[in-house]
């Protein structure tokens, strides 16, 4: 009997040490294994996600009947090739949940039209950033790129976002761009040539054409470039005129819109194949904010 106490007696000692090793390890692990605690103030909690996680099909994004009201085609055309025409041609893209767009093009006897509808998708990869919030600051590059005024509360936020030269895109700056998959707003993102009567061409946006911004007639609307306080969470309208021939002159109007991580861009020409027409301000803009007004309405649906 004595000697099986003395054994337990010999063995107490182990178990406690044993016991207050596991219970320090314990205490000082956290969570991911790392052996630290954070420190007092900080934060593991990531920004919030954008409320998009993916895109529309851009060239299913326009209704049909809008379609042909904006892209009247001539008469000679078959039906097949009507059809053709209103399928839209989309942009390549190696992420089709990141950025995609569609162009279309008509010609008609007045005139020849061409529309752009692209998407671009702003992921944050800062943890302290969210998406909404890096969206903001790829937004607001594009308007201080188009010449205008970036509002004060979100220019105090995005320190950046003054910047045209600053990357548009929520992907690092370690990151390949999507080959092929033009960003909105900046030069060769699918707004069209005016001065061609080809396709859409790469070549630049409206502000990297060269034409001067339309001027407000005397007591009707302010038609020239402007920020827009009635679609999305923010807006800018660009209307610009390009030569198109000798005489002529096309329209090109370029809209701009960001709802909450996605951005929205409407480019919308029409180059009169009258050498004297010039297309009225007023109408073109019209027709481009309206559609962008549905491409609003849907995402948030």
């Amino acid at each position: 009997m004595r000697r099986h106490v003395r054994r337990r007696t010999a063995l107490a000692p182990v178990v406690a040490v044993l016991t207050a090793l596991v219970a320090g390890c314990s205490a000082g692990s956290g969570t991911d294994g790392s052996g630290t605690d954070p420190k007092p103030g900080e934060s593991n909690v990531a920004a919030e996600p954008g409320r998009y996680r993916s895109l529309p099909e851009p060239c299913s994004s326009v209704e049909g009947r809008r379609l042909k009201a904006m892209l009247p085609a001539d008469a000679s055309l078959t039906s097949e090739q009507r059809d053709q025409l209103y399928a839209g041609r989309a942009d390549v893209s190696y992420d089709g949940d990141r950025r995609v767009g569609c162009r279309w093009k008509a010609a008609s006897g007045d005139a020849t039209r061409l529309l752009f509808v692209g998407y671009e998708r702003v992921v944050s990869y800062d943890p302290a950033t969210s998406d909404d919030d890096k969206a903001r600051q790829v937004y607001d590059r594009l308007l201080a790129a188009a010449h205008l005024p970036v509002p004060a509360a979100t220019a105090s936020a995005s320190p950046s976002a003054g910047t045209p030269s600053g990357t548009p895109s929520g992907t690092p700056s370690s990151g390949a761009p999507s080959a092929g998959a033009p960003s909105p707003g900046t030069a060769g993102s699918g707004a069209p040539s005016a001065g061609t009567s080809g396709g859409p061409a790469g070549s630049g946006s409206p502000a990297a054409s060269g034409g001067a911004p339309s001027g407000t007639p005397s007591g009707g609307p302010a038609l020239g470039s402007r920020a827009l306080d009635d679609l999305g969470e923010d807006a800018f309208l660009e209307d610009r005129l390009t030569p198109a021939g000798p005489t002529a002159q096309a329209r090109t109007v370029h809209l701009v819109f960001r709802s909450s991580n996605v951005i929205v861009t409407v480019d919308y020409t029409v180059q009169p194949t009258a050498p004297s027409d010039t297309p009225d301000a007023e109408e073109t803009q019209d027709t481009a904010r309206e559609l962008a007004a549905g491409l609003a309405d849907a995402l948030s649906e």
